[in-house]
């Protein structure tokens, strides 16, 4: 009796469960709804447990969504918190779950489990996102010249494998898509590389790059200019000429700069010069109290350089002519100070200038002329 219990039971448990696996592919960013439905939710509405978990490329387990003790869990997954729910009545028998705006990162295997009151049931489903190739980026490798090469480059840098590139040439304003020049060829190991041999003119034009997968597709397009060879030489020269002539401006306008600096400078310097060729001033010993007529005397000699070395020979000449008891010395006046008189012949250095006297160069040729 114990044996025929325990199968009985057995069996009561297996009776309702049920297995399915189903692929869907969807693309990035839109919506999808995994169906799961069971026939668990009229025994015991209580007891009723649904759960539905990610198997992810990673190996991985993560719950999504729950229903237990007669709440709903749907924040268990960070990555699709406030994106998944249930799409229906669950406990009425449609379990199914609804992603929305789908991420690569929602891709993998789903199994939805359904248990009451020792029953099962579960749907496996495998999710895949597909992803649209990225805007491609388009540029040109190459001479742009007439008789060298170039290549066209254009690449994707995301989006589900495997993506495919075409390039087309744009034959009018209209946009109207046309065939590549009859040098063009497309490198198989590198679909989205055309190559191109001894150029001419007529390569001249837009390229529209085409990148697409089961997603969908972008695309990109790129200028190409070629060049005379004769003209590029013509560019050239323009360029150097006006380089030069600017070089030329500038070295001038510098040129006129310093000349004019070195001018003022000259000007500015001319009158603090002093010559080392000039004579001293002609100067006069001079009796006190007559100062004043002697610094005139010392003012006018120096006023003239050819005037002093004339006097000076005049004064020699006449020197050499005439007799020598004729020439009689200056005479001194007697000075009283302090009640003494003090002889003017005697009077040393000192005494002057504690008298006020103001000292007087006297030139090589008067001092000739006192001594004879």
């Amino acid at each position: 009796s114990n044996l025929f219990f325990v199968l009985r039971y057995w069996a009561s448990c297996s009776v309702w469960m049920s297995g399915a696996q189903t692929e869907y592919k969807r693309v990035a960013e839109e919506n999808v709804t995994l169906p799961c439905h069971h026939r668990l939710g009229l025994l015991e509405p209580r007891s009723l447990d649904i759960e539905w978990l990610l198997h992810d490329s990673k190996a991985d387990q993560k719950v999504v969504i729950t229903y237990s003790g007669g709440n709903v869990y749907n924040d268990l997954n960070e990555g699709q918190k406030g994106r998944v729910s249930f799409t229906s009545n669950f406990l009425a028998g449609d379990a199914s779950l609804h992603i929305v705006s789908l991420q690569p990162s929602d891709a993998g295997q789903y199994t939805c489990k359904v248990k009451n009151a020792g029953q099962y049931e579960w749907y496996r489903i495998t999710l895949i996102v597909l992803e649209k190739p990225s805007k491609p980026k388009c540029w040109v490798e190459g001479e742009l010249f007439e008789g060298k090469e170039l290549s066209l480059q254009c690449n994707s840098a995301s989006g589900t494998a495997p993506i495919s590139y075409q390039w087309q040439r744009i034959s009018d304003k209209e946009g109207k898509l046309g065939r590549l020049p009859p040098t063009a060829r497309v490198n198989i190991s590198n679909p989205g590389q055309v190559l191109m041999k001894n150029i001419t003119q007529m390569v001249t034009g837009l390229y529209q790059c085409t990148a697409s997968n089961e997603a969908g597709q972008e695309n990109c397009v790129v200028q190409v200019t070629v060049q005379y060879a004769r003209s590029v030489g013509m560019v050239a020269g323009a360029v150097c000429g006006v380089v030069a002539g600017i070089s030329l401006v500038f070295l001038s306008v510098w040129l006129t700069i310093r000349r004019k600096e070195k001018k003022r400078y000259e000007e500015e310097e001319a009158p603090n010069e002093i010559r080392e060729d000039a004579e001293a001033p002609k100067a006069h010993l001079v009796k006190p109290g007559s100062s004043s007529s002697g610094s005139r005397s010392s003012r006018s000699g120096s006023s003239s350089t050819k005037s002093t070395a004339n006097s000076a020979s005049r004064s020699q000449r006449t020197l050499s002519t005439e007799a020598t008891p004729h020439i009689t010395p200056p005479q001194y006046s007697r000075v009283k100070t302090e009640g003494r008189e003090i002889d003017s012949k005697k009077v040393n250095h000192a005494t002057l200038v504690k008298m006020g006297a103001t000292p007087v160069m006297l030139p090589a040729q008067s001092r000739a002329f006192q001594t004879v």
